[in-house]
């Protein structure tokens, strides 16, 4: 038993290490802030002023605003569920990782002041096969059981969505 928790200590010290070594957070914000909490943030989506569509890919971006009173941080990849008529549950998949538009920045720390955002790039195709018709999606921030509903009346391919991880600015090609 003891060999087990020794090994899930230093698993965890590597993965605290790796994500406290990459990213992009506010250079003014405090390295001390302390997890978002449930309640703290309000997610959207946004087309950021721009478009992202083509060859049957459509996108857009999640965007997660600190609406707390305290400087916060969040890390890794939103939580999705998409939602048919009637908020029903549909079978969704989630892949992280790069998107049709844009690159994955990777899993790390991304420290918001109050009134912040941070974005990630959510696509799908759409070209008919085994069609999920959404209506709704649920954005877990953190990847709790805390999320926001918001519309999302599209054509979803077999219900799979792609997603980056969270950034401090919009993620690119």
């Amino acid at each position: 038993m003891r060999g087990l928790r020794t090994a899930a200590a230093v698993a965890a010290a590597v993965a605290l290490a790796a994500g406290a070594g990459t990213g992009v957070a506010s250079a003014t914000a405090p390295a001390g802030a302390g997890e978002c909490q449930p309640g703290t943030l309000k997610a959207t989506t946004t087309d950021a002023g721009g478009s992202q569509h083509g060859m049957s890919h459509s996108g857009t971006y999640l965007r997660v605003q600190n609406t707390g009173k305290v400087a916060c941080a969040i890390s890794g990849y939103p939580g999705l569920a998409l939602e048919g008529a009637g908020h029903t549950a549909l079978k969704t998949t989630v892949r992280h990782g790069d998107t049709y538009f844009a690159k994955d920045p990777g899993v790390h720390r991304v420290t918001l002041k109050p009134g912040q955002s941070a974005y990630a790039d959510l696509v799908w195709t759409h070209t008919g096969a085994g069609t999920a018709h959404a209506k709704s999606l649920q954005i877990s921030p953190t990847g709790s059981n805390a999320h926001s509903v918001v519309p999302f009346d599209q054509e979803v391919d077999n219900g799979t969505l792609s997603v980056t991880a969270w950034s401090a600015k919009l993620p690119t090609s």
